[in-house]
């Protein structure tokens, strides 16, 4: 929580500010203010401020057997979610081949109502692209996991499936997903606060999927990757490979809790 470590993890100034107007002064010694309360702050900050962009960070192949190999389509994705058709600059291009990349999570061989995925036989719609439903699965010697789907898209996009997910193509990065790094209770007990340390306070996701546009990402940037959270691009990275912090991640816990 030093302010080096908040800005090294991309936690703008201007964020820090608002948080500590909005705590203002008190004159206790017994006052507690909720880390929740300073992530809300960040995150309202980082929402004007961070353009969206589509990273896939437990990659599971899906081949798409009635697209040509080879043959790329470059389709327009929304940098901010009220971009305008007419202005250029608020739009990037996802590339959609024969072979692209899903989140893992996103794809089960047992469907049930409550399940918003993919599933054989099963359609969803690629977020910025097409429909696809999947035809085959393809495990690995152990008969259990799965190491690719095969699937059909629908290039009318006549078929309204009610599942999206996100894909991916082929650009590698590096992510550390960094969390609290005590757990709560340290607040309560400190005569043994090693014990609180939290373990998994740095998940590293060593080879993840995003589209070709964040090879251009410089160190400072920060991105809102859908449906995973804020992170910005780490002091560490290469030319060869991109290293990203997590910043904050989407849920919001502390606007509800004021509700």
């Amino acid at each position: 929580m030093t302010l080096a470590g908040l800005r090294r993890r991309g936690v703008t100034s201007t964020a820090i500010n608002s948080f500590v107007r909005g705590i203002g002064i008190t004159g206790s010694d017994c006052s507690m203010i909720r880390l929740d309360r300073l992530e809300y702050h960040i995150r309202e900050e980082l929402n004007k401020t961070s353009p969206r962009v589509l990273v896939v960070m437990h990659p599971l192949k899906v081949v798409i057997t009635n697209l040509e190999s080879g043959s790329v389509l470059d389709l327009d994705a929304k940098k901010w979610p009220d971009a305008q058709a007419d202005d250029i600059s608020a739009f990037y291009k996802v590339p959609f081949s024969n072979v692209v990349y899903i989140e893992r999570s996103d794809f089960q061989m047992k469907d049930s109502k409550d399940y918003y995925g993919l599933a054989p036989g099963k359609s969803a719609l690629l977020r910025y692209a097409f429909p696809i439903k999947c035809t085959d699965v393809i495990f690995s010697d152990d008969k259990e996991t799965v190491l690719e789907i095969r699937a059909e898209y629908d290039p009318s996009k006549k078929s309204k499936p009610k599942v999206l997910i996100c894909f991916n193509y082929f650009l590698k990065l590096k992510f550390d997903c960094l969390k609290h790094s005590l757990i709560l209770r340290i607040l309560l007990k400190l005569d043994d606060w090693f014990a609180d340390l939290n373990p998994n306070s740095k998940v590293v996701v060593p080879i993840a999927y995003s589209v070709p546009s964040l090879r251009n990402a410089t160190v400072g940037d920060t991105f809102q990757l859908e449906r995973l959270g804020y992170f910005t691009v780490d002091k560490d990275s290469t030319a060869e490979k991109l290293v990203f912090n997590r910043t904050v991640t989407l849920k919001d816990t502390y606007s509800k809790a004021r509700k």
